[in-house]
Parts: structure tokens; sequence; C-alpha cells
């Protein structure tokens, strides 16, 4: 199978898990009016999204290196399908709460086995820019969730949004069953072998430094989000679609990245993309911190997304190297850490905002992520280490 081909099945399950991912954001209030609940309690279904995302990684991980990648794709969409299904009919606000777990934990077989097998197929010379290309489709979905659903929701409410998403993955599952039957079958899961394999990994020092990076970038950078539409709210700057098309501005910037990528590896090299990702975001931040319009939010949050994909593409292209006969372990400890330190900041944001208010909490987390990127250029802008054979 050509690479092009391989990256547009991927494409399809990585478009819609990461619509449904994202289109609860910019619906917590709709949902939370709709439900009887507090828009804080309802904020936290991203977090109820993310972590057994995050959690899932480590078991998903060596079962992909063990059983076949694309075979526990598979299945983990299937499952992905169902939990979406049922959101459309959630009568309460911990029946979604259930669901969006479940959706979580099989979401977190859809992107991250994406970038192993990216990381199996292309050669590391072209994979950066193999795996922007992919990640125009998840960021398309992110684009499409954060923006899209806003305003469908007040169309054809929050139900018909998870509907829409049912309907989306549907098809994703149908594209990777299709382009996927001639797979070959993998072998057996040994537990014993998965512990040694991870034991490799985590003896590599970069591969520390690169889970470390994502989930201290996750931290700073995602804890805003789900607070973005109750603060509009909050100051009368809009409803769910501004906070949609606000959120939008970050899928946006990351479309600026994947167009500049190539120039970006040419030009200016590993080291100085770090740094200016990490300095990009960190002022998306401050601009954040000032509590202006929609507007305002949309083009900080445009800017946030270059930055943190000039981030984490970088890392993320790094790490499926670190371990190349166990690249799904490795990639999926790259994603536990990433999804930890999302749930993680969106608690630390909102303990921010009740308690030192929007302009700190930003300003910290802007402080963060610039040293992030500074570390990281340091570390990663050196010629890369050779890479640990994690192959057990």
């Amino acid at each position: 199978m050509s690479s092009r081909n391989l990256i547009l099945i991927l494409a399809t399950s990585g478009f819609a898990s990461t619509f449904s991912g994202r289109a609860v954001e910019p619906m917590v209030g709709i949902i939370a009016r709709d439900l009887s609940s507090d828009p804080q309690t309802i904020a936290l279904l991203s977090a109820a999204f993310a972590l057994p995302y995050a959690f899932i990684q480590p078991v998903l991980g060596p079962i992909g290196d063990a059983l076949g990648k694309e075979r526990v794709m598979k299945v983990a969409l299937s499952i992905l399908f169902l939990a979406l299904a049922c959101s459309a009919f959630a009568p309460n606000a911990a029946t979604l709460f259930t669901l969006r777990i479940i959706a979580g934990a099989a979401a977190g077989g859809a992107v991250p086995l994406s970038i192993a097998l990216i990381g199996d197929r292309v050669e590391m010379a072209q994979r950066q820019i193999a795996l922007s290309r992919y990640l125009v489709a998840v960021i398309i979905g992110q684009l499409a969730g954060s923006s899209l659903a806003g305003l469908l929701a007040e169309w054809i409410g929050w139900r018909g949004v998870f509907g829409l998403s049912t309907i989306m993955m549907a098809l994703a599952l149908t594209a990777t069953v299709i382009g996927f039957r001639g797979a070959l079958p993998g072998g057996r899961f040994d537990p014993r072998a998965a512990i040694l394999r991870y034991r490799a990994i985590l003896s590599n020092p970069r591969a520390l430094f690169l889970f470390g990076s994502v989930f201290v970038e996750a931290i700073a950078l995602f804890g805003i989000f789900p607070y973005v539409a109750p603060l509009l709210e909050e100051r009368g700057g809009g409803g769910a679609a501004q906070a949609g098309f606000a959120i939008g501005g970050f899928a946006l910037g990351g479309l600026v990245y994947s167009a500049l990528v190539t120039w970006m590896l040419r030009r200016l090299g590993i080291g100085r993309i770090l740094l200016g990702g990490g300095f990009f975001a960190g002022a998306a931040l401050l601009i954040l911190g000032t509590g202006g319009g929609w507007k305002l939010d949309a083009a900080a949050l445009l800017l946030m997304g270059l930055g943190f994909y000039m981030l984490h593409n970088t890392f993320q292209a790094q790490v499926t190297e670190v371990a190349p006969g166990a690249r799904a372990s490795a990639v999926a400890l790259h994603a536990f850490s990433f999804f930890c330190g999302q749930a993680l900041g969106v608690v630390l944001m909102g303990f921010g905002l009740r308690n030192i208010g929007l302009t700190a909490s930003t300003g910290v987390a802007a402080l963060v992520i610039v040293c992030v990127g500074v570390a990281a250029a340091t570390v990663l802008g050196r010629t890369a280490r050779p890479a640990t054979d994690a192959k057990q």
C-alpha cells in the first residue's frame, strides 16, 4: 500500500474520532441547560474523555504491537461508534459522563495507532511531513468539532450533533475495515514481553524527555479550552456558535502549520521550530488572558494552534524513532502522557480561574509553555541519538 493510500484510510478515522472528541466543548452551556447541570461540571466531560483515552494507551500499545495495529483499530472504532450512538440518547449527565468515558477509551485506538502505522511504513526522512499530512485530517476534525458543532447545536441540538458524530464514525469504520481487509494477522499478546518493551523504552532518556514534554505541553495549553464558552457567556461575548468559532481558530493555526512545515524544516530546522512554537503559544495564552471578545480569542487560538503544532508534530516524529521494534508501545506512552496532561490541565485551569482569575492563570500557563519550547529546542535540536530497539 502506498503511503498516500495509507494516510487517506487513516485520515477518515482521524477526522471522525477527533470531531467526536472536540464537539462537546462549544456545547457545554447548551448541554448544561438541557440536563439541568452546572456548566463547570459539564466542562469536565472533556476530562472524562481525555483520561480514559490516556489510561488505555499502555494497554492498547503493546496489544497493537502483538496482534496487529490494524486489527486493534477496527475493534476500537466499533466500540467508539456504539458509544457515540448511545450518547445521542443520554437521559442525564451521569449517563453522558459514562458514555464519554467509554468513547474516550475507544478513541485511544485511532490516532496513536495511526501514528505508529505511519512510523512503520514511512522513512524517517519523510516522516514528519507525512505525519503533518495525516494531521490535516485530524486538525479539520478539530475545526469541525469545535466550530461546526457549536453552530449545529443551536439548530439540531447537542443530541443531533452526537447523531452526526455517529454517522461520521460509521463511515470511518467502513473505510478502515475495507482499507485494511488484507492486513496480515498479528501474533499473540504476551504481557511479559510488553513489560520488557516498556522497560526498554523507559530506559531511553530521550523518550523520557519527549513524554515529559508533551505532558507539560498539554497541561499548559489545553486547560483553557472547556472554559472558553462559559467565559464568553459570562462577559456577554456570545454563545455556543461564537465559542465554536473562537476554538476553531486553534485548528486553523494547525492548518497554517501544515502548509508551512516543509518550508520550516528546510529553512528553520527542528531547534528553531520548537523555540518559535513555545513563544507563539505563550503569546497566545497572554492574549486570551485579556478577556476580550470572541474574535480576539479566535485570533489568539489560531496563534496557539500554530505554536502547538510546531511543538507537537516535532515531538510525534521524534517519538516514532525511540523504539522502532515497539513503535505502537512508544507512541502509546506518548499519547498517555499527553492526555493525562490534558485532563489535569482542565482541573488546574478550573482551580486557577476560581482562585487567581483568568489573567494570572493564563500568564502562568504562558510561562510554562515557553519553558517547554526552550528546553525542547535545547535537547531535541541536537543531532538525534540512535534509537532504542525495544523489540522483545
